[in-house]
């Protein structure tokens, strides 16, 4: 595809997806909020209620009552559903993959250094993970296990270290890091898909044909929409993570990644239950932060032992410029250099090293030419 088509599909699928995610997001925070604010009725209420709220916004107040389930044969005229924003993140995430990582030559998904992967096994593996993330999330949470929430919830973060671990030995850091985000967002969607909306469903179908609900599908789909908001900020910070070289790009990655889990999960618990928060989920939350940040702030060896440089033997730039500047990384990105340098001038940025008009369009010329790196022109 051409350079410019796939930036605007690009542009696109980002747009959309910040937008769907904001919209998702938003409707976990706020029913989740709605659920810890509900009070006793005020006053007498049909039906089987589990509470009401008030709120004030946009001028106006707005009275809630939360029921778990309708009478039989019972229905509202309207019946608001929420699956369209989870959707609609997934698919554009998977879109903005499939760009950014997927179809880019391997450019931010293989890293020789780390692992002797090819892109097509790296891309292979990349789509089995998303698979198996759901599979053993669901099964954790369908087994003998999920009686005990707190012993399942250990099961599952130490699956999510061990994968963070496994993840940064055959991906670069950022694509790891990127990789679990998806994961966490494979696993959202597919709560949302095949398990949460199901169960109304069939709430809604039994209330239509005049039976009584099963409340227990009820409960089973808030509790995987509570997985789900707990894994909204970790999430987030994976999607985010790229802009953060010195996260994913420390000598303990995986580690960093495991404790801003750790912090996000522990940020939105706090954030549900202020005042009433446990100080062990605090303490828990904040001693991870300052650990993450202690692990990225810490000086590598390299670093370290920088003074023992300063006796080799003295080195040529041109040397240097030789390894820093990578002809055939600059070559696999010739179309993208010449969009950015050549035809919109939005490179180098703020055109701080003064790049001229010659320059440029030597640049345009060269790679119109077949970007060649053996001195040769293309015949």
């Amino acid at each position: 595809m051409p350079t410019p088509a796939l930036e605007w599909l690009h542009l696109a699928a980002r747009w959309i997806h910040v937008i769907a995610a904001i919209m998702w997001i938003g409707d976990s925070f706020l029913f989740m909020w709605m659920d810890r604010s509900l009070v006793a009725p005020s006053r007498p209420r049909e039906g089987d209620v589990v509470g009401e709220l008030w709120m004030v916004h946009s001028g106006g107040f707005y009275e809630v009552v939360k029921r778990r389930v309708l009478a039989p044969g019972e229905m509202p005229r309207t019946l608001h559903w929420f699956m369209w924003e989870a959707y609609t993140t997934w698919i554009t995430g998977m879109l903005l993959l499939g760009i950014v990582y997927y179809f880019s030559g391997g450019v931010y998904l293989i890293d020789r250094s780390v692992s002797g992967l090819g892109l097509g096994a790296a891309i292979g593996i990349s789509l089995g993970l998303l698979v198996a993330a759901w599979l053993v999330y669901d099964a954790l949470w369908r087994s003998p296990l999920a009686r005990s929430p707190a012993l399942a919830a250990g099961v599952g973060f130490a699956l999510i270290v061990a994968t963070s671990y496994g993840l940064t030995r055959i991906y670069p850091g950022r694509a790891a890091f990127i990789q679990l985000g998806a994961m966490l967002g494979t696993i959202m969607v597919t709560n949302v898909a095949h398990v949460i909306i199901p169960a109304q469903r069939a709430m809604v179908a039994a209330t239509r044909a005049g039976r009584a609900a099963d409340a227990a599908l009820g409960v089973k789909a808030k509790q995987r929409s509570t997985h789900n908001h707990y894994l909204t900020l970790p999430v987030l910070f994976t999607m985010l993570s790229n802009h953060f070289p010195s996260t994913y790009g420390s000598r303990h990655a995986w580690l960093v990644l495991a404790l801003l889990v750790i912090t996000g999960t522990a940020l939105k618990y706090v954030m549900n239950y202020r005042a009433r928060s446990h100080p062990s989920v605090v303490l828990a939350g904040a001693a991870a932060l300052v650990a993450a940040v202690a692990l990225t702030a810490r000086p590598s060896p390299g670093t370290r032992a920088a003074a023992s440089y300063r006796d080799a033997a003295p080195v040529a730039f041109a040397e240097v410029r030789a390894i820093i500047e990578r002809p055939r990384r600059i070559q696999s990105l010739a179309p993208r250099i010449l969009v950015r340098a050549v035809e919109t001038r939005t490179m180098p940025l703020g055109n701080l090293t003064g790049m001229t008009e010659e320059e440029r369009a030597t640049l345009g010329a060269w790679i119109a030419q077949g970007a060649r790196i053996d001195g040769a022109r293309k015949p």
